[in-house]
């Protein structure tokens, strides 16, 4: 399998887990208060949302990809 072709499998696996999923979140640490030898940090949770259409795209652009790395040949 060429790069090519795994970038298009990539492309596609990434729109549709877009698609289904709409976004992701993680935890950030981040430092509230340092005084002196006293920390204190906070976690906070952000969320990433990630539009319809990118996830569209992507799997367009992972179809395009596929239809033109096999004619290539």
């Amino acid at each position: 399998m060429n790069a090519l072709k795994l970038v298009a499998i990539l492309l596609i696996v990434g729109g549709v887990l877009g698609l289904t999923y709409g976004g992701f979140s993680y935890t950030k640490d981040t430092t509230a208060v340092k005084l002196g030898p006293l920390e204190l940090s906070v976690q906070e949770k952000e969320t990433v949302n990630v539009p319809m259409w990118v996830g569209i795209a992507a799997i367009a652009a992972g179809g395009l990809l596929l239809v033109i790395g096999g004619k290539s040949r």
